[in-house]
């Protein structure tokens, strides 16, 4: 079994042991249950109740029960940007969507993780923190235990994990800078589509930087923005810069051209967060992905 250690210090003298974790990790009602009833919760290597008053330089032990996903195991490649005893960030490629679904069922980054287990000779059910669209690239984070997952869920409702993407666009961005606050909804229940919804939409908020712009002969004004997320709505990216005139290219969904690249140049290149279980604060940082690189080759070379 996975374990946390926590070693008492002098400010902690008088506390219970329940107390003290509550007060060093954020686990969740449910597993804070488990330790209880499963006897999850040594002192010094020995099972002990949560009541009991620890002294100074005690070492507090949590024994994560061993879990599983009954995925099927598939040879996917996985392109691992870090991995600890908590999480993993995977760096996702086009084309495969992170969690099996009714229409999906395999060929997703869960089955490829569960290949990714039995070759490093680990077991623990899949959980994502994150997720984004099939044929958008990026950053993932896998979370190997309920603690991480809960940790990492609350600071995306607290808006506190700071989320970056590379698009490409079509047309020209006068502004260097500027920000897209409008609410997203999902007009048609049978579609996928996101809209801009005065009524009903949830509240959605973007910033944008411009980080290159490519006048072409043969495609037309592009522009490479940075996204900077404050909200996280389904498609919230994709739908904003359609609605101000300035579609991903290769959105077939929301009117990009597929004449340049054949998926959405969308990439969600950086992710910042506190660790779930050092409480250090971390981030990720991925390069632009090989598509999105010879699309904006091509503009170049055709720049008018």
């Amino acid at each position: 079994m996975a374990k946390y250690e926590h070693t008492v210090t002098n400010e902690e003298t008088g506390l219970t042991i329940n107390q003290i974790l509550r007060k060093n990790y954020k686990f969740s009602s449910r597993f804070r249950t488990k330790m209880k009833y499963q006897s999850l919760v040594d002192l010094n290597g020995t099972p002990t109740p949560g009541y009991i008053k620890p002294g100074v330089g005690d070492v507090i032990g949590v024994r994560l029960p061993e879990e599983s996903s009954d995925f099927m195991p598939e040879d996917i490649p996985l392109d691992i940007v870090y991995e600890d005893e908590d999480i993993i960030i995977v760096n996702k490629q086009a084309g495969i969507i992170v969690h099996p679904t009714k229409g999906h069922p395999e060929h997703t980054i869960a089955n490829a993780v569960m290949k990714y287990m039995e070759d490093t000779d680990q077991s623990f059910k899949v959980r994502f923190a994150n997720r984004i669209d099939m044929d958008t690239t990026g950053m993932i984070i896998v979370c190997k235990n309920a603690n991480a997952q809960n940790e990492l869920s609350s600071q995306m409702r607290r808006n506190t994990v700071v989320k970056r993407y590379y698009a490409l666009v079509e047309g020209n961005i006068a502004e260097d800078h500027f920000t897209v606050e409008l609410p997203v909804g999902r007009p048609d229940p049978v579609s996928i589509r996101r809209t801009v919804m005065y009524e009903g939409g949830k509240d959605a908020f973007s910033e944008f930087n411009v980080l290159g712009r490519y006048p072409s002969k043969c495609y037309g004004d592009h522009t490479l923005v940075e996204v900077i997320l404050h909200t996280g709505r389904t498609h919230q990216i994709r739908v904003h810069l359609s609605h101000i005139g300035h579609p991903i290219a290769g959105d077939e969904l929301y009117e990009g051209g597929t004449f340049l690249i054949k998926r959405q140049a969308l990439h969600a290149y950086y992710i910042e967060f506190d660790h779930p279980m050092t409480k250090e604060r971390v981030h990720f940082k991925t390069d632009i992905p090989e598509d999105m690189k010879e699309a904006i080759k091509e503009l170049k070379n055709s720049a008018v």
